[in-house]
């Protein structure tokens, strides 16, 4: 997607579009909200803008039919799901009165303030929401591009599938006791506890069928998010068969041979495995980035009170796209930044102040079956400084302990989230 004015330029008409939108919406009727992208984020904003706001003519474009969740994929690799479980489609969107087109979005002109699509229709809109979700950095890694993901799946994201189901087979195929080794990143990226749930629930599947097998978990960080109750579990579930490797501990890789099935970390150690995951570094998707709307970080800035983009007045970017600041990119605040977008591109195009946006998060995360843990927290918009904070208090992770029916109950709470959540975005 390009940008075909200066900066400058851009930023002007942009600004002033944004202010006049109130008359404009006035003058022609029903006011014309755009949704790019149909994840967590996008379909949110779209289901919840027809539901709480009709005067919206809401129209959303993604180019998939069907909707993969990532949330519940590492259940798929464990065996206890099927791909069709956490698959939905847009028929739900369709009857609240949502317009679905499923096309990619090529080119935005902030002037014309419109989105050009892959089949040649141009749409016009009076707010548009950006939740494109990211794209992979294969360069980041030498040796790893889309090639090598047909050997070495990162299976990060759900798109038609296939990444999840071919890691889900080089699991099923491999010998009990071979090695499967994950390469996980330095942060931000999607989902911060995915790749240790996916280490969990691997180790599930291979504790039951393969179980003199190895995961060998190569990390660029240090620490990672509910770090002490993952490896109690592990110790607890699994004993033995899982090796985290920090960064400080040799843990990052840096090259990879998908011919040979080499992992290679930046202190020229290199691991010789049966199936690799490698989830390389991320940035938001091309469609933002192309644009000029990601900063120096690879992620859209954005304004916390409305989340709209800081460059571009009238367009806000939500879920894993935009820049959060201490919020991870969790579906459960994808969800919550989607509501307060819609509310606040609702406010300003009425001419009214947006309400004051609070973000919620509980991000679950499966270790077995009937195992499952989690962590909460309580954003809000500082409008001092500009940026997101975490309310004192308002939040925490799971007991350590043997506490067998704690984790149960979890479990039984994260299954019942994912089913609420999907059925008020896409039921």
């Amino acid at each position: 997607m390009t940008v075909p004015v200066p900066r400058r330029a851009l930023l002007s008409a942009s600004a002033s579009a944004s202010v006049a939108a109130p008359a404009l919406v006035r003058a022609q009727g029903a006011a014309r909200l755009l949704v790019i992208g149909g994840g967590f984020g996008g379909a949110t904003a779209a289901s919840y803008a027809r539901r709480e706001y009709p005067w919206l003519d809401v129209t959303l474009v993604e180019q998939q039919t069907r909707y993969i969740t990532c949330p519940y994929s590492n259940r798929v690799l464990a065996g206890d799901l099927a791909l069709a479980d956490i698959t939905h489609g847009y028929e739900g969107l369709r009857a609240r009165g949502v317009r679905v087109i499923h096309d990619r979005a090529l080119h935005h002109d902030p002037v014309a303030r419109s989105v050009r699509l892959g089949g040649g229709e141009a749409l016009s809109y009076d707010r548009l929401i950006l939740s494109p979700g990211i794209t992979l950095r294969h360069n980041a890694i030498e040796g790893y591009d889309e090639a090598a993901a047909e050997r070495m799946p990162h299976a990060w994201i759900a798109a038609d599938g296939a990444q999840i189901a071919l890691l889900r087979r080089q699991l099923e195929a491999m010998p009990d006791g071979g090695v499967v080794g994950l390469v996980i990143p330095a942060n931000p990226y999607r989902c911060p506890p995915g790749p240790y749930e996916r280490i969990s629930l691997i180790a599930s599947y291979l504790s039951r069928h393969k179980p003199r097998s190895k995961i060998l978990a190569l990390d660029a960080k240090d620490t990672f998010s509910k770090q002490a109750l993952f490896q109690d579990a592990w110790r607890a579930l699994y004993p033995g068969m899982i090796e985290w490797i920090s960064a400080t501990n040799d843990g990052r890789v840096v090259r990879v041979d998908p011919g040979a099935m080499v992992l290679e970390t930046e202190f020229g150690t290199r691991h010789r495995v049966d199936v690799a995951n490698v989830i390389p570094p991320q940035s938001a998707a091309s469609i933002v980035t192309d644009a000029g709307l990601a900063g120096r970080t690879g992620w859209v800035p954005v304004n916390p009170q409305t989340l709209e983009s800081r460059t571009e007045p009238g367009v806000h970017v939500v879920g894993d796209a935009m820049f959060p600041g201490p919020m991870p990119k969790s579906g459960f605040l994808a969800n919550s930044e989607a509501k307060a977008a819609v509310a606040a591109a609702a406010a300003l195009l009425r001419g009214e102040a947006p309400p004051e946006p609070i973000f919620v998060n509980t991000c679950y995360s499966h270790v077995g079956p009937d195992y499952a843990i989690s962590v909460a927290n309580i954003f809000r918009a500082d409008a001092e400084s500009r940026s997101f904070q975490e309310v004192p208090g308002s939040g925490g992770t799971s007991p350590r302990g043997n506490i067998p029916e704690q984790r149960r109950l979890e479990a039984l709470h994260a299954d019942g989230w994912y089913a609420s959540m999907t059925r008020d975005i896409f039921g």
